[in-house]
């Protein structure tokens, strides 16, 4: 066999084996990913307690007219597994917090994209809400809302309850945190990002400055808030403001926090102070504890599969539920860092589970729980300031295939940022395994296509015809 012949062959030998993986992985998400009647299908196994999820979006295809990633949900998984609730009438869905007091019942912020028309206006525009439901009746009520120009960048994230009439709302398109009464729709208090950072901050001015994601009412009544994009975590006295001293993570400074979501106090009674944090362009979840007034990385947990997690759950058992947003899935890890339950869902925002406490109020430290120690990676004593690691899981499961470890390889060598972009404009059924076969296909059909005009080429220059021409 000729060179050229054999190097042919190797070349349908990659694309094919590439198409393979790109078909396999399509296939088994149609196969499995919608219900007669049209809803996703869920393969969740038994757990203590009910869990709620919140989708950002769940289908490439999405709503009729709705165009890519449309299509969201709020879902709630009872303790065999089975799904009690499912509602997917919102464009997306974002924060979900349980409704003190109850067993069922469930707080969430959803927004909804209207069109110009819909707007009595000449661009489009989202409503956010704030509802509550009762998973077991159905039952939804709406407790505040607002209409914000365009669709991304001004989109509520999160919300929480300050007390029965008030909640503070991230209002990502303004910039702020406010509190607002829901029965006389006044506001009470805010805090203007304006007032404490310098626009050339962050990121572009106006249209997604901060993204501030996240705020959360301490038992104190300070509010910490997540700066997104000045990767940063503060602290609001709603008597004097910005409480510079208590900030954790720096504009820039990557290896503390990058571009997080949904960070979680956890308080001195439960071995605090401490803040668990999706830190979601790093591709894992950090814990930080607060000794002698610094920050100091406790835990970190990540695996091959990790991709852009957005939200983390401290429960009372020690036990964390994760969020894996371009992971597509939902997990629960134990104190050694093992997955001891997992449940696919087309990118997840946020997971409650219910009665173990809002968010991580209900569960312990990892310092508390000895979570660096008890998973035997890092040096588990919590010793190092910001953005160096004490208890350090670096999960390397037996399950994890031989695509999924290069994906892993590749997304190590790409800016964070580069990766999970990439992984968000591709369909939600492709994973790693996926996006790294298709980079195949297209990388060998252009070096394919080099190589066949470089021997047409090559090939003309000698074999030229030769020109005779007869002398007079």
């Amino acid at each position: 066999m000729r060179f050229r012949d054999a190097v042919r062959v190797l070349f349908v030998g990659i694309v094919v084996a590439s198409s393979f993986v790109v078909a396999s992985g399509y296939m088994s998400a149609e196969a499995s990913s919608s219900s007669a009647d049209g809803r996703p299908t869920f393969d969740a196994a038994p757990r203590d307690g009910i869990t709620v999820v919140a989708t950002d979006s769940n289908t490439w295809m999405g709503k009729a007219g709705d165009g890519p990633r449309a299509r969201a949900e709020l879902v709630a998984f009872a303790p065999d597994g089975s799904v009690m609730y499912y509602n997917d009438t919102h464009t997306r869905y974002w924060d979900v917090d349980p409704v003190k007091g109850t067993e069922t019942t469930v707080e969430y912020v959803a927004a909804d994209h209207l069109n110009a028309s819909e707007c009595h206006a000449t661009e489009p525009c989202t409503r956010n809400v704030v509802e509550r439901v009762n998973l077991t009746t159905g039952e939804v009520t709406r407790l505040y809302g607002r209409i914000t120009p365009g669709k991304h960048s001004t989109r509520w994230h999160d919300a929480d309850r300050v007390d029965e009439d008030s909640i503070a709302i991230a209002d990502i398109a303004q910039d702020r945190v406010y509190v607002v009464n829901t029965t006389s729709g006044l506001i009470e208090w805010e805090w203007d990002a304006q007032s404490d950072y310098s626009t050339a901050s962050g990121g572009p001015y106006p249209e997604d400055w901060t993204h501030l994601n996240d705020v959360e009412v301490l038992a104190d009544g300070t509010i910490m808030a997540s700066l997104r994009n000045q990767d940063q975590v503060v602290f609001l006295d709603r008597e004097t403001g910005l409480v510079e001293n208590r900030t954790l993570g720096e504009d820039g400074a990557h290896d503390i926090i990058y571009e997080q979501h949904n960070p979680d106090y956890i308080n001195s009674s439960n071995g605090g102070p401490a803040v668990l944090v999706g830190d979601s362009e790093n591709n894992r979840v950090v814990e930080y504890q607060r000794e002698e007034g610094e920050w100091v990385r406790s835990w970190t947990w990540q695996d091959a599969r990790m991709q852009w997690p957005r939200d983390a759950d401290r429960m009372p058992n020690g036990h964390t539920l994760i969020t894996d947003s371009n992971g597509n899935r939902v997990f629960e890890i134990n104190e050694e860092g093992e997955v001891v339950w997992s449940v696919d869902v087309a990118f997840p925002y946020e997971s409650e589970r219910l009665n173990t406490g809002d968010e991580s109020s209900g569960g312990p430290s990892a310092a508390e729980a000895n979570l660096g120690e008890a998973s035997g990676g890092g040096d588990g004593n919590g010793e190092g300031s910001a953005g160096e690691s004490g208890g350090q899981v670096v999960a390397d499961r037996e399950e994890t295939g031989l695509l999924d470890r290069a994906w892993a390889v590749v997304r190590g060598l790409l800016p964070g940022r580069t990766a999970n972009g990439l992984m968000y404009v591709t369909p939600v059924w492709m994973g790693g395994p996926e996006v790294l076969a298709l980079g195949a296909i297209v990388l060998t059909l252009l070096v394919w296509l080099v190589c066949e005009a470089y021997w047409s080429s090559w090939s003309a220059s000698v074999h030229k015809p030769v020109s005779l021409s007869r002398r007079k």
